[in-house]
């Protein structure tokens, strides 16, 4: 199990090995890569979407504490405070919600770390989409670095389709290296900034692969 730093909360350490445990006993669950996390900076995890599973699969994986995205109506009783408690920044998904753009701002003001879906949900088949454009306007105003990220497995183990998870199987989170800013915005001139800097990150998720040992 990845080892956490230092400055994560006890809340998110107790959850951390706890999610850990979880898919090391019911998953084949590995990571490569995650080397190219680094523990300081402010950085944006950008990964493809196809399961429940991976919030905390990647989470699980990475060696520092990192924002989490969750409904605004969750933040209830017993689980909202669970859900406060690991930093977890509310999304109201039915109006534009200014607010979670200031904190998602914040956090990366402050050399936190955050993790994003470029695509904006979950694959209906398992392979990659379409991104949109959020993705590429937070990595362009925040300038923070952007590690491409891709989850393989829990297409297979929970996607879409299915109600209820099946166990067994692998899962296997790859790291990619890192993003500057540079690599990613094309100029306040383009005339599609932010899809074509979503786009760019896409590329680089599509570019990452499971190694051979590992079979999904």
């Amino acid at each position: 199990m990845p080892s956490l730093s230092n400055d994560a909360s006890f809340p998110y350490k107790c959850v951390h090995m706890l999610v850990n445990w979880f898919f090391g006993t019911f998953y084949n669950y590995s990571v490569s890569g995650n080397h190219h996390i680094p523990l300081k900076e402010s950085i944006i995890l950008a990964s493809n979407h196809v399961s429940f599973y991976d919030p905390p699969a990647i989470g699980g994986n990475a060696q520092r504490q990192l924002n989490f995205f969750a409904r605004d109506t969750l933040f209830k009783g017993i689980l909202g405070k669970l859900i406060r408690s690991l930093d977890t920044i509310p999304v109201n998904r039915n109006a534009a919600d200014i607010k979670s753009l200031k904190a998602i701002f914040k956090v990366l003001k402050n050399n936190g770390a955050i993790m994003i879906f470029p695509e904006g949900t979950r694959s209906t088949d398992g392979k990659l989409s379409e991104s949109k454009p959020g993705a590429g306007m937070i990595a362009c105003k925040s300038k923070a670095t952007v590690i491409p990220t891709r989850i393989f497995g829990t297409f297979e183990a929970w996607g879409r389709q299915k109600k209820i998870p099946s166990l067994g199987g692998s899962i296997h989170v790859c790291f990619g290296p890192p993003m500057t800013v540079s690599e990613i915005d094309p100029g306040k001139d383009h005339p599609e900034r932010y899809n074509e800097a979503s786009n760019r990150i896409m590329n680089e998720i599509a570019k990452l692969k499971a190694p051979e040992s590992i079979i999904v």
